[in-house]
């Protein structure tokens, strides 16, 4: 019963935790802790990049070149052919930075005592509209300011229908920055509120037999084990998530710059 009394206490420690905190200067004008590892995923990514590019052969040899050319090949294949269609080498380089980038920034946030960049809402917000002024200019470029503006509302409905149609598409379009960077978000920051909870509970359970170890004090640490079990499924479960979530993200990106370079319908 000790050990539920001090849970609430704890979780909320924890929450405190994974919110945005100064490193340098504030929250008005500074660095957070969640911006300084979005510049550390930055460095990383390009330090991958580097190394990826220096070793790589005709024919690829290690696991490091083998595995980031298959996720290259990934994206190349499953979303930048396979989504945007004929245009997609002008897409691809985008799209590959940015499923490697928040892949990488999800990663590191599962490292122990670091904090993915992708778990504070105004990084995947950043991310959300970088991906919004790039399909939108694409689009622009292909149909022109005026053509894009008119390619929202459907060819063929007739007036004042299609007027209608078209209010309701610009409203959508706007939302799809707030979606992206909404689903990014509360999928990581969630997910690592979890983890964390289930390491206090095994925490909680097993600190008892850590202080004084007694055949009682083993037998109350019994449950630690449980929850420590859990935890590790939800560490696995919490990889997989990293990466269907990166995917996620750059899918619905190629979707937009799709639609937004597809012909009148």
């Amino acid at each position: 019963m000790d050990a539920f009394a001090a849970l609430p206490e704890e979780i909320n420690h924890l929450v405190a935790e994974f919110s945005s905190a100064p490193v340098a200067g504030d929250l008005t004008v500074g660095l957070t802790q969640y911006s300084f590892w979005l510049l550390v995923a930055a460095v990383v990514f390009a330090v991958v990049m580097a190394v990826f590019v220096k070793k790589q052969t005709l024919v690829p040899h290690g696991v490091f070149v083998n595995g980031v050319e298959y996720l290259i090949e990934y994206v190349q294949n499953d979303v930048a052919k396979g989504v945007v269609g004929t245009g997609w080498r002008r897409h691809f380089p985008f799209l590959a930075t940015i499923f490697l980038f928040i892949l990488i920034n999800n990663f590191i946030g599962l490292i122990p005592g670091c904090k993915p960049g992708t778990g504070a809402i105004g990084c995947t917000a950043a991310l959300a509209l970088v991906t919004f002024v790039y399909f939108v200019y694409f689009g622009c470029k292909k149909h022109g300011v005026i053509g894009y503006l008119k390619s929202l509302a459907p060819a063929g409905v007739a007036f004042p229908m299609n007027v209608f149609v078209w209010v309701i598409e610009v409203f959508s379009l706007l939302l799809r920055p707030i979606t992206l960077a909404i689903r990014l978000f509360c999928n990581m920051f969630a997910g690592h509120i979890v983890m964390g909870s289930f390491s206090i509970m095994a925490a909680i359970f097993a600190e008892p037999v850590l202080e004084h170890f007694s055949a009682m004090s083993a037998v109350g640490a019994l449950p630690s084990l449980a929850w420590l079990a859990i935890l590790l499924i939800i560490y696995a479960v919490e990889l997989i998530v990293g990466f269907v979530q990166a995917y996620v993200f750059t899918v619905l990106a190629a979707v937009y710059i799709q639609i937004a370079e597809a012909e009148g319908h």
